[in-house]
């Protein structure tokens, strides 16, 4: 099975961070926690940030300067960092999701950034930004569509998603971009290029009411959460707060129709708003 993409520390500055620090820390013959204890970072996220997996901060590059001997080379470097095409909210997820070797996510309300088509993210935008230029919007979903790419490859990422019913009846963009949508993820699925499962209204109550949930593994660093919400989002790495929605996650499966189940219902829906749109 090919493995994770690697980042190439020649042309991205996040790894190129991560190679030197962790190349000047074994030369200061400095573990992990050591290297992390004086700016209250566990050994882990060290580690993260020398895989590149974690966005170096710039009070982070400070230190390290200082406590490495690095004349300066982190925080020279770090500011390439803070240029995103993300909000910043999201900048360091959406990193270390082009990273990860299985993504696992809850969708509440919308069809996840992965999953969407252009007419789908364009009215998602439209929505949230009804004052914005064309050009930001334009902007924006190609900035989407970009992340998507992800699943070009034909195994890396793993991508298991459960969909709230709530994200196949909200219509967004009208029936015609409903139907598009929705049957661009059932192609996914018949590509075997995502597992879809569908957390129907009959569950009720759930383990994840209070918003969106993804995690991610890598083959090379411990495993992230990230919590999504309006207009902020926050990325965990703690083992135990990770394990805890892991666990939300696998109810959340528990409590989903079965992936087969799941595709029929997705294609029924398609299927109605493909006539609702035909009537108009």
């Amino acid at each position: 099975m090919p493995g994770p993409r690697k980042l190439d520390p020649s042309s991205s500055p996040r790894a190129l961070l991560g190679a030197e620090l962790r190349h000047r820390r074994e030369a200061a013959g400095l573990s992990q926690s050591d290297l992390g204890a004086p700016l209250f970072l566990s050994g882990s996220f060290i580690g993260q940030l020398e895989s590149g997996v974690r966005r170096m901060q710039m009070d982070q590059a400070e230190k390290f300067d200082e406590i490495l001997d690095a004349d300066g080379f982190f925080v020279r470097n770090c500011a390439a960092l803070k240029k995103s095409k993300y909000p910043e909210h999201f900048a360091e997820a959406a990193e270390a999701e082009a990273r990860a070797e299985t993504i696992r996510e809850y969708a509440p309300q919308l069809i996840p950034g992965l999953l969407q088509t252009e007419g789908y993210a364009r009215a998602v935008f439209r929505d949230g930004l009804p004052t914005a230029t064309e050009r930001t919007i334009d902007e924006l979903v190609a900035a989407r569509l970009e992340r998507a790419q992800l699943l070009a490859h034909p195994t890396v990422p793993m991508l298991w998603v459960v969909l709230d019913e709530a994200v196949l009846r909200r219509k967004v963009g009208g029936p015609a971009v409903m139907a598009e949508a929705l049957r661009h993820i059932a192609g996914l699925i018949g590509q075997h290029r995502a597992i879809v499962q569908v957390l129907p209204f009959s569950e009720g109550g759930h383990a994840a009411m209070g918003g969106g949930l993804k995690l991610m593994a890598f083959s090379d660093a411990p495993p992230l959460a990230y919590l999504d919400s309006l207009g902020s989002g926050q990325l965990l790495d703690d083992p135990l707060t990770v394990r805890k929605y892991e666990l939300t996650y696998d109810l959340l499966m528990a409590g989903a129709c079965s992936p087969s189940e799941s595709l029929a219902l997705i294609e029924s829906v398609a299927e109605d708003y493909d006539h609702e749109a035909q009537r108009f």
